[in-house]
């Protein structure tokens, strides 16, 4: 990968990457340290990067990086909410996002990440083995299983009320 393709690489893919790290951790600080510390992961390998596969390697690792964050503050309960995410929403639509936001919290680290990658970030089933060290057959069953989960909490009237 040139130095053009790297930043080409930085300007498409760091919202999502941002985006993917901070729900995940739900703290922007650390998302922030997370994503930077990706991309200069990224830097520092990118001559022996092809262009066509650095949106895999960028999530792998900041994937990875995610994780060893998350091992290395042993699981730290995060004050700072969403609330400047959706800020500019209507009522009805940030409580949505709530409500969701609750039943994603729910989910182990593994099954949220896995849905995030998946229905947020639009990424196959064998992207995301890539990415999180799981087989593809893995990733559908883990995935299937966090899906009952949101269906089992969303579907409780006082859970959405």
């Amino acid at each position: 990968m040139t130095d053009k393709e790297y930043n080409e690489c930085v300007k498409m893919y760091a919202d999502n990457v941002y985006r993917f790290i901070l729900k995940n951790l739900k703290h922007t600080a650390n998302a922030e340290d997370v994503v930077q510390s990706s991309f200069q992961a990224l830097w520092e390998q990118r001559t022996e990067v092809d262009y066509d596969r650095s949106r895999s390697l960028l999530f792998t690792i900041a994937y990875r990086k995610m994780i060893d964050h998350i091992r290395k503050y042993k699981r730290m309960v995060y004050e700072e909410s969403m609330g400047n995410y959706d800020r500019g929403t209507e009522q009805g639509n940030r409580n949505l996002k709530e409500v969701l936001n609750r039943a994603l919290e729910r989910l182990d680290d593994t099954k949220r990440s896995l849905v995030l990658l998946k229905d947020y970030e639009g990424y196959s089933y064998e992207e995301i083995g890539g990415i999180t060290g799981l087989s593809a057959s893995q990733v559908k069953v883990y995935l299937h299983r966090a899906r009952l989960q949101l269906k089992d909490y969303l579907v409780k009237i006082e859970n959405v009320l």
